[in-house]
């Protein structure tokens, strides 16, 4: 389990990448970002629109092959990311896994990944020059307010996983790429979300497997372009609102990385930040998911230290109807006088 948490927790000096938009993390914001498409990839005379949610045009670029990850999906710190990758079917496995030794990004070092992320990111390198990505960062804010939401209107986590991918694709076919495999790691039954794929898609040839970030190149850089986009959406959280100033260790000295850990349940750094910094009335910002049981039982549970607040009716029974400030003709105005005035003769001595 420790040596789950290290690789989930990012370096201090995490490459940060374009995909990293502050000021809409900062606001608890979700967002997607998509690299510029390189030049190889389409057809001259496409024009791609990159704000279309589907393209009209058929591509006549290679033929590419998309793979689709995520990372984040268990935290109860930071957004969840999904991401995806796409380049030429013959480059897949010599220049993903010969060359630059691609993989799960869950057994990669965070230093390794990070490196891998900055090298795609890199304009005179062969991955910028032949590959495309894109993320979209499902916010915490966001994923509790779907998940708490009345139950007959819950947007649960799979659903909006659902979403995230299908958006990120349409994004990629709307830029003039000429997708021909898409290959997903599962969420829930493999058979049945690839057929609900097949729906959307019909024209490209889906793989929906588990383990498939190990199993597929594409899938690896897709979980690269996740994992990466995640540890520095944290990293850029930490600084602005997790480190408090002069902040110290039990040893006297300043804290050196991020004090809340991987954003994991299961980590003891992750925990002890939350129950050191709650706030009895609003818990916690943006960066908590606050439909996590671990949030919850904090705030609400036996031990919670959370206010409970009582939110007043919405019929207090203290209505009028607007006819009420109305007098009669001829009447004269009886009991509170501002509240019969409207509409009546008033004197200066009203006011």
């Amino acid at each position: 389990m420790e040596e789950d948490i290290s690789l989930e927790t990012p370096v201090s000096d995490v490459f940060i990448p374009p995909s990293i938009i502050e000021e809409s993390l900062l606001r608890g914001d979700s967002y997607t970002y998509f690299s510029t498409v390189p030049p190889a990839l389409l057809h001259s005379d496409i024009k791609p629109d990159p704000d279309a949610r589907t393209t009209t045009t058929t591509p006549t670029g290679p033929p590419c092959a998309l793979g689709v990850d995520e990372a984040g999906r268990g935290p109860v710190l930071g957004p969840m990311v999904y991401g995806v990758f796409y380049l030429p079917l013959p480059l897949s496995d010599p220049l993903l896994r010969e060359t630059h030794h691609f993989d799960d990004s869950k057994v990669l070092t965070p230093a390794v990944r990070s490196s891998l992320m900055e090298v795609l990111c890199t304009s005179s390198s062969d991955l910028h020059a032949s590959c495309g990505w894109a993320i979209s960062a499902l916010s915490a804010r966001d994923i509790g307010a779907g998940m708490l939401r009345p139950a007959a209107t819950t947007y649960n986590l799979n659903a909006q996983a659902m979403d995230a991918t299908v958006e990120l694709i349409k994004g990629v076919y709307a830029r003039g790429v000429n997708i021909q495999e898409i290959y997903v790691d599962t969420i829930g039954q493999p058979a049945v979300y690839q057929k609900k794929l097949e729906r959307i898609f019909p024209t490209a040839k889906i793989t929906v497997a588990k383990k498939a970030d190990s199993l597929y190149p594409c899938v690896s850089a897709a979980s690269v372009c996740a994992k990466v986009t995640r540890d520095a959406a944290l990293e850029t959280l930490w600084k602005a609102r997790g480190r408090r100033p002069g902040a110290e260790n039990s040893k006297g000295e300043e804290e050196e990385g991020m004090g809340w850990g991987s954003g994991y349940p299961s980590d003891g750094r992750c925990t002890s930040w939350l129950r050191g910094n709650v706030h009895p009335v609003f818990g916690w910002g943006p960066e908590c998911r606050f439909s996590w049981g671990t949030a919850k039982d904090m705030l609400e549970g036996p031990k919670g230290t959370g206010v409970k607040v009582d939110w007043p009716a919405d019929d207090d029974g203290d209505t009028h109807k607007l006819t009420d400030f109305f007098a009669a003709k001829n009447q004269e105005p009886e009991g509170d006088e501002l509240g019969t005035w409207f509409g009546t003769p008033a004197g200066v001595e009203a006011f």
